[in-house]
Parts: C-alpha cells; sequence; structure tokens
C-alpha cells in the first residue's frame, strides 16, 4: 500500500469523524455558548498533541506557519459553532461541505488555472445553496446558514494553506501548533461574546472529550500528516463525503427529517463537489501554467 493509498484511507476516516461530530457538538450547545465550550475542546486536544506529537517544543520556524493556520481554523469553526446554535446538524454538514467547491476559487489566487468543471460544480453549488440557505426568500433566511457558510469559507483557505505549509514544514510541528493557537483565540473571545456559559454535565464532557481527543486531535494531526501525499484538490473531493457523513448521523441519531428543498439543495451542492474535483483535474503548478 502506498503512503498516498494511506492517506486517502485515513482521510476518509477523518471525514467520518468530523462528519458525525456535527450531532455531538450540536447537543453540546444546549450546555454550553460556543466560545467556551471551542476553548475547553482546543485546550484539551492542543495539551494532548503538543506532548505526544510536538514532544513539549514548537520550533522557532513553525510558529507562523501555525498562527496562519490557526487563526483560520478558529475563524473556520467559531462561525460553524455559532451557526450550530440555529441550524441542524444535516444543514450544517452541506453548507460546510461548500468549502471544497470553494478550493478551486481560493487556489486561482496562488496561481492555478480554473476549469470549466470546477466553474461548473461551483454553479451547482451556488444553486444547492439557494435551496438549503433560502428555501422561502430573503425573509426566512437562517442566520445560523449564513454564519455556517462564513466557516465553510475559512476552512476553504485552510485546505489550500495547509496543502502548501505540510511540504515545507513538519506536520509534527503545524498539527499542534495549529490547535493550540485555536485553544488561545477561543480563550480570549470568551469576554467578548454576549454571553458566555458553560454547565459541566455529562454530555458536555462527553462532548468536549470525544471532540478533543477524536475529532481534533486524531482528525487534524491525520490530515496534516496525509496532505504531504494527497494534492488539496484529492482531499477536497474526500472531504466531500463529510457531510454526507453528518446527515446520515443526523438522520440516526436525531431522526432527522430532510424536506423536499434542503435535499435538493444537498445533492446539488454534493454534484457540485463530486464534478469539480473528479472533471475539474489536478489544477498545474503556477509554473507550468
Amino acid at each position: 500500500m502506498t503512503q498516498r493509498t494511506k492517506a486517502e484511507i485515513l482521510l476518509v476516516i477523518t471525514c467520518f469523524i468530523w462528519g458525525s461530530s456535527f450531532v455531538i457538538v450540536k447537543g453540546a450547545l444546549a450546555d454550553a455558548s460556543p466560545f467556551p465550550y471551542l476553548a475547553a475542546r482546543f485546550i484539551l486536544a492542543g495539551l494532548l498533541m503538543f506532548g505526544v506529537m510536538a514532544r513539549g517544543r514548537l520550533p522557532r520556524q513553525a510558529i507562523l506557519p501555525s498562527l496562519v493556520l490557526g487563526a483560520l481554523l478558529f475563524t473556520g469553526y467559531a462561525f460553524q459553532t455559532w451557526g450550530l446554535m440555529s441550524t441542524t446538524p444535516s444543514k450544517s454538514g452541506f453548507i460546510t461541505g461548500f468549502s471544497v467547491i470553494l478550493v478551486p476559487l481560493i487556489a486561482l489566487s496562488f496561481g492555478h488555472p480554473m476549469r470549466s468543471a470546477n466553474v461548473g460544480g461551483a454553479a451547482l453549488g451556488l444553486l444547492g445553496l439557494y435551496f438549503l440557505i433560502l428555501p422561502s426568500g430573503l425573509g426566512a433566511v437562517n442566520h445560523g446558514d449564513v454564519l455556517t457558510l462564513f466557516g465553510a469559507m475559512a476552512f476553504a483557505v485552510h485546505i489550500v494553506v495547509v496543502g502548501n505549509y505540510s511540504r515545507r514544514f513538519s506536520f509534527l510541528h503545524l498539527a499542534p501548533g495549529q490547535i493550540m493557537v485555536v485553544a488561545i483565540l477561543a480563550t480570549l473571545a470568551i469576554p467578548a461574546a454576549p454571553s458566555a456559559t458553560l454547565h459541566w454535565t455529562a454530555r458536555l464532557v462527553f462532548a468536549i472529550v470525544a471532540t478533543a481527543v477524536f475529532a481534533t486531535a486524531f482528525a487534524f494531526g491525520s490530515q496534516v500528516w496525509a496532505q504531504q501525499y494527497t494534492p488539496p484538490s484529492h482531499t477536497a473531493l474526500i472531504f466531500a463525503l463529510e457531510p454526507v457523513f453528518a446527515a446520515l448521523t443526523s438522520r440516526v441519531v436525531t431522526h432527522e427529517h430532510l424536506g423536499g428543498k434542503v435535499l435538493l439543495g444537498s445533492a446539488l451542492i454534493l454534484a457540485g463537489m463530486i464534478i469539480s474535483e473528479i472533471w475539474g483535474g489536478e489544477p498545474p503548478s503556477p509554473v507550468e501554467s
């Protein structure tokens, strides 16, 4: 089995963990507001990763990349978690999945050309967002869906930048470094929140431990390692599975019912992801183009 095959299998496992975590986080938000929850989750994950992966040290050259990746990751999770307070796990999953379609658009700013399939995938994704976010016109817009969309934009940039940094810096330092930055930013943001709550229930403790250990420490360590061997566009295609796992988990655990327009919007976004990445192909490097 090649390193690339191992990397792609690991990314599928990571997507399953991330997809199933939407339901867990949704439950945790009944006992904690977004920033205290994120702070607790990422402090635990950061300490675990810093001790196990980085062996308690972070080289000077890895500090700036960790700050950049951590800032992008914090932005994505802040908007996504905030949005989950007023939207469903499955809708949050598919809107977050829109980041896959945005990857080629972000890569364009790094010198990679857009292909017709990428444009077509983006068009399908935007149409899917229309059905998902605007089912009854502007008056019915769920602000949680809009917040989640902002988070998806930050995640798209994060995917591209990780692909760039992971070829120049060790994943043993990048992964814990970015998580520690998220922990610090989430902690600093708590006083700025209008109402910060944290009720230590068994459900919240389970959510923090599960998301810190599996959805953060394991998942992000795996992502940064795997992206050494698989290009951003292939990573993005695998990430198309995340909203599917989110919808299936929400259906099984919470018995969430998806209406016709929500199903149509989700299917269009998923189709846009697949078309953009399968027929869009691997963009050539800026030098080749």
